[in-house]
């Protein structure tokens, strides 16, 4: 038995021009089939089959196109966030080296002071007050608070404190809502400013740390006579300037620094220097008072004793004397003065320790 399928362009021996003619041979014995489909149908089925052939090869390409740029745009916006990141990162740590180098240049300031590179201005003397402690001239008024006041005070105080909290969290919240809405270009302007500042102040400031430096050595003598430490260990108990007199409790100048201290602990030079006092005053009790060069003058008073000797030379953290409250005080402290060229400065000024 045979089969075959034969496609024929007439039937029964007349030519068709109009139609296909599909024959399947079934066998020698059985009738074959016969379909006829018409040419325009035929054309018309490839030219759809065709259509919709290409239009899915299209649609297969785009949509593998499409897949590929949603991988690509995926890894984009992963190494943009990355970047955000890195670049939130480099911001904060640029402003935390602002804020070094801020400090770096106060320091470089009080030090461009101390060695005489340059002179306070006239403002940063305003502070400086001399003289023992005396009544307040007539007519001239000063606010004391009672009470209530320190206690409405103490409450501003505390206000103020919250509201500081309040504003800061407040700021964080503006912040972090600031660098989820600032783009990559907002960024990485912020930190080429940042860089151009830091640049530009490391520059000036090793520039500055030069000249110390050299002023340092051609002035290491007047160093060494500058006070620079702590004379005892303890709390400020009474600052320099204007207070209230806890004897007559009335407006008066303190020229000096009260540190409060435990009794007999040790009082150390701030400087090398030399003794040039050593007694009693009715007001300071025992007294040490050193010389050290280039006009520069420390005093100590209400000690409990002086462990040194007039003429005496001494360095820098050498003892000399016992904290105590001879002479007028209300307890074990110590009266610090600082004296340049005979005018009195605040001895705060001169602490870098």
């Amino acid at each position: 038995m045979q089969q075959g399928v034969k496609v024929m362009g007439q039937v029964n021996g007349a030519e068709s021009s109009d139609a296909y003619t599909v024959v399947i041979f079934r066998g020698s014995t059985a009738k074959p089939l016969r379909f006829s489909f018409p040419r325009k149908f035929v054309r018309k089925m490839l030219i759809v089959g065709a259509i919709l052939l290409v239009a899915d090869i299209l649609v297969i390409s785009h949509y593998v196109i499409r897949t590929g740029e949603v991988w690509e745009l995926s890894a984009f916006r992963a190494e943009a966030m990355s970047a955000r990141e890195q670049t939130a990162a480099f911001s904060t740590a640029i402003d935390d080296l602002k804020k070094r180098l801020t400090s770096m240049k106060e320091v470089n300031q009080r030090l461009r002071v101390m060695l005489g590179i340059e002179t306070p201005k006239t403002g940063d003397l305003v502070n400086g007050r001399g003289g023992e402690e005396t009544p307040l001239p007539e007519g001239s008024t000063f606010f004391q608070p009672d009470k209530a006041t320190k206690g409405e005070a103490a409450s501003r105080q505390r206000g103020a404190s919250e509201g500081v909290e309040t504003d800061g969290q407040a700021e964080n919240a503006r912040a972090s809502s600031w660098s989820k809405e600032v783009d990559e270009q907002q960024l990485v302007a912020v930190v080429k400013e940042g860089l151009a500042w830091l640049s530009k102040e490391a520059e000036t400031q090793e520039q500055t740390l030069q000249e110390l430096s050299l002023a340092a050595e051609q002035k290491s003598s007047r160093w060494a006579a500058t006070p620079s430490i702590w004379p005892v260990k303890g709390w400020v108990t009474s600052g320099f300037g204007p207070r209230v007199s806890p004897f007559t409790e009335k407006p008066a100048w303190h020229d000096g620094l009260d540190i409060g201290a435990a009794a007999n602990a040790p009082v150390q030079a701030p400087a090398q220097g030399r003794v040039t006092t050593v007694g009693f005053d009715p007001k300071l009790g025992n007294v040490v008072k050193l010389d050290h060069g280039f006009g520069i003058e420390t005093l100590y008073g209400h000690l409990a004793k002086a462990l040194v000797k007039e003429g005496q030379r001494v360095k820098r953290g050498d003892v000399v004397g016992l904290v105590g409250s001879t002479g007028l005080a209300t307890g074990p402290h110590l009266h610090y003065m600082v004296k340049v060229n005979g005018q009195t400065f605040d001895p705060t000024k001169y602490i870098l320790d």
